[in-house]
């Protein structure tokens, strides 16, 4: 869906949040760090938040936004509410589509079908 209007502003938000909490995590916990699964981990955050950010790919960047929130979860990490809060707007995302402020709008647009 590309809805446009408040609710396309309102997945561009919704967008632009997660994208900068996926980079900002992702970037600070890479400083430093030595061990390959927690740069591996890091590396797809920091991928899903730019993916995010320009809006391609985001029904499928949603779903893994929300597979490393629950893993996050999972792995037993200080901040679960903010990482259940992630995989939330993730799965959110996943559901509703990136809005008509995106790369996949202009990629795939609204499509017309006229059904004689």
């Amino acid at each position: 869906m590309f809805p446009n209007g408040w609710p396309g502003r309102a997945l561009l938000l919704l967008r632009i949040a997660a994208a900068a909490i996926l980079i900002r995590d992702g970037v600070a916990n890479l400083v430093g760090q030595s061990r390959w699964d927690v740069i591996a981990l890091q590396s797809v955050a920091i991928a899903a938040g730019i993916f995010l950010l320009v809006g391609l790919w985001t029904p499928v960047v949603g779903v893994i936004v929300a597979i490393l929130g629950i893993w996050t979860v999972i792995s037993g990490t200080p901040y679960i509410r903010g990482a259940i809060l992630l995989a939330a707007v993730g799965a959110a995302l996943a559901m509703l589509g990136p809005g008509v402020t995106s790369i996949d709008a202009r990629l795939f647009g609204r499509k017309r079908i006229d059904i004689p």
